[in-house]
């Protein structure tokens, strides 16, 4: 395995290792609006994780293809 490499050249805009720490927010913050609302008994009008929380807010900022010759240390898992 210490030799592998990717197989696809795709990587983040930004070089973050994970989104993990926006998901936990942006869950967080969903299923706070929801006890609220079921508390206050508007449990009909219940909000999805995309009216909540905004993907582009992210820190990773989307993916990309990138060149394989130019950004070689990418390749690398």
């Amino acid at each position: 395995m210490s030799r592998s490499t990717r197989r696809t050249p795709i990587s983040g805009i930004r070089m973050v290792s994970s989104e993990k720490q926006d998901k936990r927010l942006a869950n967080r913050r969903l299923r706070r609006i929801v006890r609220c609302r079921l508390l206050w008994q508007f449990a009909e009008v219940l909000p999805d994780l995309r009216e909540v929380s905004d993907v582009w807010s992210f820190k990773k900022d989307g993916k990309t293809y990138f060149d394989r010759g130019r950004y070689d240390r990418l390749m690398r898992k």
